[in-house]
């Protein structure tokens, strides 16, 4: 039948057998070697302080056709640019350049990107330390810096 170790003093080998085993599953490499945090350019938080760069549009996927409306932001911990998509009736209207917002993951745990916005995987919730919902709503002022 198999070609296992039995009987004393095998468990050694087993334990390594065991071992040797686990590494060909690629979601147990992914998880020991930390692989996940070292891609993610957030780090592994859920939401990131950064600066915006410039506004841009991003046309969305077949068969919809709209210009989604985005921002180029770099993240103050590590320098590292990213385009985050401003949720929203014209909130791009309230977001400007050197505008410092808040970036937060979007699609999921699996951090895929959001709808029909092509590698957007980052959305804006902050911006200036306001909340872009309340300010959308009119229920807060942007903060002049």
């Amino acid at each position: 039948m198999g070609n296992k170790s039995k009987g004393m003093n095998s468990a050694k080998k087993l334990m390594k057998r065991r071992t040797q085993g686990k590494w060909a599953n690629g979601q147990y490499k992914k998880r020991v070697l930390g692989l996940r945090e070292k891609a993610d350019p957030l780090g592994g938080s859920s939401q990131a302080k950064a600066i915006v760069l410039e506004k841009v549009q991003i046309e969305a996927k077949q068969p919809n056709s709209a210009m989604r409306k985005c921002a180029r932001v770099q993240l103050t911990k590590n320098g590292k640019q990213v385009t985050a998509f401003c949720p929203g009736d014209g909130a791009t209207k309230l977001v400007d350049e050197h505008d410092e917002v808040i970036i937060e993951r979007i699609g999921g745990k699996m951090g895929r990107a959001k709808g029909d916005i092509p590698g957007v995987r980052w959305q804006v919730i902050k911006v200036n330390a306001q909340s872009l919902k309340a300010l959308l709503k009119g229920k807060v002022e942007k903060a002049r810096k």
